[in-house]
């Protein structure tokens, strides 16, 4: 049976989510996060790193978000929601789903990083960063702006792990997407999905997902 170690709100949302689109029968083991605001010493214990999403699966112990969807879907899901290398999306598919971590996390982590060490907008690495970020955020507009989902018409993988940045990473992450009406609509839609509902009521009860 598939655990899923969930840190109340962190990235292990995706793999909550994942499961009940994929309806994959799973234990939810909840952890909140400790006084200081990271993992408490027992989420530390199940992975060398440290940090969330991890999962288990029988003597299985696996972490890292882009891991954890791959293994499941390949292993649990029959290859639901992933995009096959002979469909015409595929390079879209990879594009997204590696540019949530890749890019767009790191974007909006250094921000942070920035605002604690006060670096104003004219420091000339303070507005290296903020630019960063904002091209990211242009990309993720403009595409949503093409397709109904990040890979194409249909919810894929690529969903599940982009929209963490865009929700949830804004509540460490300050960012106004007043200006972005494809964005909004595209949280819209992930909002009226009962899969995603049924995840943030299991993982994050006291939380409201930032869908606007």
């Amino acid at each position: 049976m598939i655990t899923v170690h969930h840190l109340g709100v962190s990235q292990s949302e995706r793999i909550l989510w994942l499961c009940e689109e994929l309806d994959i029968p799973y234990t939810l083991q909840r952890y909140d996060r400790d006084a200081t605001g990271m993992a408490p010493a027992a989420y530390k214990k199940l992975h060398p790193m440290g940090i969330a999403p991890v999962i288990t699966d029988g003597p299985l112990v696996l972490a890292e978000s882009g891991a954890i969807i791959e293994y499941l879907i390949a292993r649990h899901g029959q290859g639901r929601l992933a995009v096959g290398a002979d469909r015409p999306n595929f390079a879209q598919y990879l594009f997204w789903f590696h540019f949530a971590n890749g890019t767009l996390m790191p974007s909006e982590l250094m921000n942070v990083i920035s605002a604690m060490l006060s670096l104003q907008a004219d420091n000339p690495l303070g507005a290296m960063l903020g630019e960063r970020a904002r091209r990211a955020f242009g990309m993720v507009e403009a595409r949503l702006g093409e397709a109904a989902y990040f890979a194409g018409d249909e919810l894929t993988a690529a969903d599940i792990m982009m929209l963490f940045p865009l929700t949830t990473m804004r509540a460490f992450a300050r960012r106004d997407i007043s200006a972005l009406p494809n964005t909004r609509a595209y949280l819209a839609r992930i909002g009226e999905r009962a899969a995603y509902r049924r995840a943030m009521a299991k993982g994050d009860p006291d939380m409201k997902p930032l869908l606007a």
